[in-house]
């Protein structure tokens, strides 16, 4: 395997190496069953060995594709010395986790992430609980059925979940002669943090900005009160910074984070409005609003979803119609467990 420039116009989901800036390289790893394909996994090398931003899926393919990436960098699993986490699901921590027990490591993590670590690494975590007890909310039951079901056959390592080494607030962290600026950014997950390489131009995203698609908003094993809303923070104060180049976790680098931001809080502008129309003059669940709704770019109609999917839909409209109801655009209430929106 050879070093290769990045190119934003192929396939970025392919195996390689491919160099960013200089001493920065971009590592695809696959990611199992999932629609996303890969994760992209950020080297950055000095004197001292590698520093990994995000780490990749516990399984043998990225482990391997991971260690062939490196010994292009003349480098081993056993060079990297830091794993900078942009957040705590599996496709970003827990390979770390991993390769922390046996090679050692400093595992950094946003301190936003403690509860979902606390809850994830307990023995008395039961996979996929609170999914369950967010569609039965959101009047989903036949959705909450299907999580019940799948989850029997679920097993979970709560060793998966061991804590970082370091919570990160916002703060610097030096890397040789490279410096990265760390920004909480709130809303995929209550710990999210972005990267920021000022001098080089550099935005390490995760999957706070992502270029073709709008990450899930409420997914997570702690959620929030207003996950949503402290989205939407956290993209106002991107867009407020100095602009740079966009290096998301999935999907090829991009020249501008300001122009997908402006999309991204268009996008979310235009489902509030349209989230508020369909409630008017009735009283829905999220669920109910989430059958009117079309989904993906392909405008895809609410039944023509996987289950999978439909929960990540059920779950964004919740978050939407809460949103508007901090806007008293409407109002809440709950019947029997299960949530109720109209308007005010």
């Amino acid at each position: 395997m050879r070093v290769e420039p990045d190119d934003p116009t192929g396939d970025w989901t392919r195996e390689g190496v491919f160099e960013v800036d200089p001493g920065v390289y971009r590592i695809p790893l696959p990611l199992p069953h999932d629609g996303l394909r890969a994760v992209n996994v950020y080297a950055i090398r000095d004197s001292s060995g590698v520093v990994l931003i995000d780490s990749g899926w516990p399984i043998a393919a990225d482990r391997e594709r991971l260690e062939r990436a490196l010994a292009a960098l003349d480098c081993g699993l056993g060079d990297i010395r830091r794993f900078l986490i942009t957040h705590v699901h599996r496709d970003h921590y827990a390979l770390a986790v991993a390769l922390r027990r046996e090679y050692g490591g400093q595992i950094a993590l946003g301190a936003g992430e403690q509860p979902a670590i606390a809850w994830l690494s307990s023995p008395d975590h039961r996979p996929m609980a609170e999914h369950r007890a967010a569609m039965v909310r959101n009047g989903a039951a036949e959705l909450a059925e299907w999580v019940r079901q799948r989850s029997t056959g679920i097993r979970i390592d709560p060793s998966d979940w061991e804590p970082p080494d370091v919570w990160l607030e916002k703060s610097a962290v030096p890397l040789g002669d490279r410096t990265l600026d760390v920004l909480p950014t709130p809303g995929h997950t209550q710990g999210h943090v972005v990267f920021i390489d000022d001098a080089a131009g550099l935005f390490f995203a995760g999957d706070h900005v992502l270029p073709h698609i709008t990450p899930s908003i409420g997914f997570e094993a702690v959620v929030a009160a207003l996950p949503l809303a402290d989205y939407l923070r956290s993209l106002s104060l991107v867009r407020s910074l100095p602009d740079r180049r966009l290096l998301p976790a999935h999907g090829p680098i991009q020249p501008t984070v300001h122009a997908r931001v402006d999309e991204l809080l268009e996008h979310h502008a235009r489902r509030l409005d349209e989230c508020a129309a369909i409630v008017a003059g009735e009283s829905l669940t999220p669920y109910q609003v989430a059958q009117r709704i079309t989904w993906t770019r392909r405008q895809r109609a609410f039944d023509d979803l996987d289950q999978f999917n439909q929960i990540l839909a059920v779950t964004e409209t919740a978050a939407h119609l809460d949103v508007l109801v901090t806007q008293n655009r409407l109002r809440r209430e709950e019947v029997d467990g299960v949530r109720r929106y109209s308007s005010t």
